[in-house]
This record gives C-alpha cells, sequence and structure tokens, in this order.
C-alpha cells in the first residue's frame, strides 16, 4: 500500500492510499487501527505533502564507501548518525531555499525509513516490525559551512534542507534498489541499497538503543557518491527505483 498525505481544495490536510492513479482517505490512525475508502480522487487534483509529520528526523552519515571518499573521510566503525529539525522540511515539489550564509549547497539522495510504532532498544532482528515503509528523500546539505564547523547542525538544519516523499510503500523490497539523482536533468548519483555500510535493520538497532523511536519518525540511511552543487534555478529530482520519484525546484 501507498500512503500518502495530501490537500484537496481548502480542506485540512488528510491521510489516504493510492490505487491506480487515485486516492482514497483513510480514516482512522496510520500507525494503529483504519479503514480505507475507496479510491474516487484523482491524483492530479490533489496537493501531496510530505507523507508523515516526524518528530524526529535521524540521519546517517558516510553510509556508503564511496561517498566517504569522495569527500575525503574514513569509512565509519559505527554508524554515524546525526538530526536534522523538523523545521528544516519541505513537500515535495516545494522550493530548496540557498540560505546566505553558504556558497555550497547540496543534494544527497536516500532511502528513508518510516518508523510505525514505538521502540526502545531494538533488535536487528525485530526491526523489521517497527518498520511502516519507505520512502524517497534529499538530505540538502550546506557542504562549506559542514567543513567549516565540525559537527553538522548548522549545515544540514536550515529551512527547506529536509525533503522526502511522496508516499510511503509499505511493501518495498530495499534488498537492492537503485538510486538516482539528477540536476536539471543531468545524472548526478547511482547507486544500490545493497551497498550500504550499515543495513537498515543493523541502523534501526543502533539509533533505538539510544532514543526512542515514535510513529512516523523517519531514517535517512545515507548518501551515495556524487553528491554535488545546487544553484538557483535548478531542479533536483531523487528517485528509487520502483519506490517514487521526488522532486524540488532551488531557489534563493
Amino acid at each position: 500500500m501507498r500512503i500518502v498525505r495530501y490537500e484537496q481544495k481548502s480542506q485540512p490536510p488528510k491521510t489516504g492510499w493510492i490505487f491506480e492513479e487515485k486516492i482514497g482517505e483513510v480514516e482512522g490512525n496510520i500507525y494503529g487501527e483504519y479503514r480505507r475508502q475507496e479510491a474516487r480522487i484523482p491524483l492530479a487534483e490533489v496537493k501531496l505533502l510530505t507523507p508523515c509529520t516526524p518528530s524526529k528526523i535521524v540521519c546517517v552519515g558516510r553510509n556508503y564507501v564511496e561517498h566517504a571518499r569522495e569527500l575525503g573521510n574514513d569509512v565509519p566503525k559505527i554508524p554515524l548518525i546525526f538530526l536534522k529539525p523538523p523545521s528544516s522540511i519541505i513537500n515535495p515539489n516545494e522550493a530548496i531555499v540557498l540560505p546566505p550564509q553558504s556558497k555550497q549547497v547540496e543534494h544527497e539522495a536516500e532511502l528513508v525509513v518510516v518508523f510505525g510504532k514505538r521502540g526502545r532498544n531494538i533488535t536487528a532482528e525485530n526491526a523489521r516490525s517497527y518498520i511502516l515503509g519507505y520512502t524517497v528523500g534529499n538530505d540538502v546539505t550546506a557542504r562549506d559551512l559542514q567543513k567549516i564547523d565540525g559537527q553538522w547542525t548548522r549545515a544540514k538544519g536550515f529551512d527547506t534542507f529536509c525533503s522526502f516523499g511522496p508516499w510511503i510503500d509499505t511493501d518495498f523490497d530495499i534488498s537492492d534498489a537503485l538510486i538516482t539523482c539528477k540536476v536539471s536533468g543531468q545524472p548526478r548519483q547511482m547507486a544500490s541499497t545493497r551497498d550500504m555500510v550499515f543495513n537498515v535493520n543493523t541502523l534501526i538497532a543502533y539509533v533505538s538503543s539510544i532514543m526512542t523511536i515514535e510513529p512516523g519518525d523517519i531514517l535517512f540511511t545515507g548518501t551515495p557518491a556524487g553528491v554535488g552543487p545546487l544553484k538557483a534555478g535548478d531542479e533536483v529530482v531523487v528517485e528509487i527505483e520502483g519506490l517514487g520519484l521526488l522532486s524540488n525546484p532551488v531557489t534563493v
């Protein structure tokens, strides 16, 4: 099932599901009990929002060997994690705004895990039962500020620096999914999820040993090699084959 949040005309945001390019409303709680209405609303008639509203955005750095190397870094021996603030979130198709403090803002295409229930000290063997599904993400980063600061809060935390969506796929197979990123039609990134240093189950076990995971929280699982600069007027398109396509324009 593909789960979305959407707006139709001037109505408040609703949760829905997609079937054959149409949306049906979901009544209840997608993290608990819910009921699906018949899919009748054409997808083209709604605005898709981020498919969930996380309390935490947990991200993993240097989780692909070639990406670590392209920035001159060693591959971590344990997962390297950081947080992005919820205030950095934008919806699919909304603009990434280049901040005046940075001269080198870059894209990072990623697979994103969406959690479906609360958990702490989750084992790798039980990790899958805590996952609602997966979506597509772009961990936008001010690379020059990341290098200057040493820690990454400022570089990763600007408003508009967290894009994900357009939906949550509850049945997607992440074992060998192709991740790509194009900027204004030019290919930048391409790799498979099988190339991760630490797999999703290991990441969930590690993160949940530190902090409690809540329903709707998300986990950015790291970006492959090929990150590069963005400029005003660009269009960034991140795609995970079989999962979905996430597009955002770039402005100042």
